[in-house]
């Protein structure tokens, strides 16, 4: 899986040496996903987020610049998370069937929308920029690469080139927008919406992968 730190060290203005350090950077991120779900971007400043995580506004600003340094942290986490969660599925289901794992990328993604604090505040057009994950690129086509890893763990012949790329590519936005829909729909995503998610994406894949 394409790796992200899990501290997300490229919106830190100082990386953390000491475990102590390290520990309160953690509680900074996980003040801020709370304050996200609670009262909404706008309302989330760094005061709350120092208030919450007890530390004083000078500790944050020893290692964020601002409270959008803070947010692309946050989103970076999270992504790490999701992929060592994802990870593990693939791993442990024994997966056959290259629609198989399509089916099992959509489950993980939404359990971890679920569950994972500020996921759908970050997930679905949230207040984070299209080159959090990666510098030279947006945010889903990390994702998108990480979608062809695994298709590879079932398809270990596959060739990723130009055009299966682009087609990862077109599949993961398509895929993002509607399980925005489902989010949108109802609080644990509409289950009928994320079954549509899954027969789009294996009928968009099929002309490429079968």
């Amino acid at each position: 899986m394409h790796s992200v730190t899990a501290a997300g060290a490229g919106a830190l203005r100082r990386t953390p040496v000491q475990e102590r350090s390290a520990a309160r950077v953690q509680r900074m991120l996980d003040a801020a996903a709370a304050l996200l779900d609670e009262v909404g971007y706008d309302a989330t400043t760094t005061s709350l987020i120092a208030s919450r995580a007890g530390v004083s506004v000078g500790s944050l600003y020893q290692f964020f610049p601002d409270r959008r340094a803070v947010l692309q942290a946050l989103a970076q986490r999270s992504f790490s998370r999701f992929s060592a969660v994802l990870s593990e599925r693939v791993t442990t289901s024994r997966l056959q069937r290259w629609q198989d794992a399509v089916g099992v990328v959509v489950d993980v993604f939404v359990e971890f929308t679920r569950t994972e604090p500020a996921a759908q505040v970050l997930s679905f057009g949230g207040p984070v920029d299209r080159h959090t994950l990666d510098p030279q690129d947006d945010n889903n086509a990390v994702v998108a690469e990480s979608l062809g890893e695994v298709l590879r763990l079932v398809r270990p012949d596959l060739v990723i080139d130009d055009r299966l790329r682009l087609a990862l590519r077109v599949a993961v936005e398509a895929g993002d927008r509607v399980l925005e829909l489902a989010f949108r729909r109802a609080p644990e995503g509409d289950a009928k919406i994320v079954a549509e998610t899954k027969q789009l994406l294996v009928s968009y894949l099929a002309a490429y992968l079968d």
